[in-house]
């Protein structure tokens, strides 16, 4: 007797699909009511919350190792689960125990989509990017990235980009002993990590592109130490920018309030 066979394509949902679905279902979820979230928390015991708290904090720090958003989405699909009516309550508990335990923070850096980073506290992160720590040269690759940019008024082509790091003597064109390959770092690790933006300047041909601060430096990065450390490269007051020292003390007052 022969057996139909079903193909691999119809086994499996593709790449794409997947991700549809996953949009699909994040969009069926409407957080609960304070009414629902106490029912549902009365069906479980402390211990059973404090398990599934647990089980997402170790989720997200899992996730949070490549440096990319984590969506609401997959965080109920392969964690929550059947406790999706007490989300606002696990998910305050997970705030809780990040900023208590490991002296993190999750912010929600696109609202539309509901996808969140870890963060470190302004002074803890900016200390290591100035400290420039031979241990995380990458981490001083990007610091200097995001002072051009910042110095520059926000956005700068990536001409302009390159230039700079041969002066440095890394060349985005050949690869390098610590970055590897550099443009590929600088345009795909560092935008998929949030820390970077890279986008085609409209109506230019050829094509040109430009660098702009990415969500995940906009919450970690303060502008206020980063310009006191380019005033020390050049031995002048950070007011010497006024443009500069007006935009970081503003950005630095509003990640204030926000905190």
């Amino acid at each position: 007797m022969s057996q139909r066979r079903v193909s691999h394509s119809q086994s499996r949902p593709s790449a794409s699909r997947q991700v549809i679905e996953d949009d699909e279902e994040d969009l069926s979820f409407t957080l609960p009511s304070s009414s629902q979230v106490q029912r549902g928390m009365d069906r479980l015991t402390s211990a059973e919350v404090d398990r599934k708290v647990a089980e997402v904090v170790q989720f997200i720090l899992i996730k949070d190792q490549k440096k990319v958003p984590i969506k609401r989405a997959d965080i109920i699909k392969n964690v929550i689960k059947e406790n999706r009516n007490i989300y606002p309550e696990i998910m305050k508990k997970v705030n809780m125990t990040f900023e208590k335990v490991f002296g993190l923070k999750l912010v929600e850096i696109d609202v539309k989509n509901h996808a969140f980073i870890l963060v470190n506290n302004l002074e803890q992160v900016t200390d290591r990017l100035a400290s420039m720590n031979p241990a995380h040269p990458k981490t001083g690759l990007l610091f200097v990235i995001l002072s051009v940019i910042f110095m520059k008024g926000g956005a700068v082509k990536e001409a302009v980009v390159w230039n700079t790091l041969k002066k440095l003597r890394v060349d985005p064109g050949e690869r390098h002993e610590e970055f590897g390959d550099v443009k590929k770092l600088l345009t795909d690790e560092f935008v998929r990590q949030k820390y970077l933006e890279y986008a085609r300047i409209p109506h230019t041909d050829p094509p040109e592109h430009e660098f702009r601060w990415g969500l995940r430096a906009e919450s970690e990065v303060s502008k206020t130490r980063l310009l006191e450390f380019v005033a020390q490269l050049h031995e002048k007051e950070p007011q010497n920018w006024p443009k500069q020292y007006k935009e970081a003390t503003t950005s630095d007052a509003r990640s204030s309030q926000a905190s």
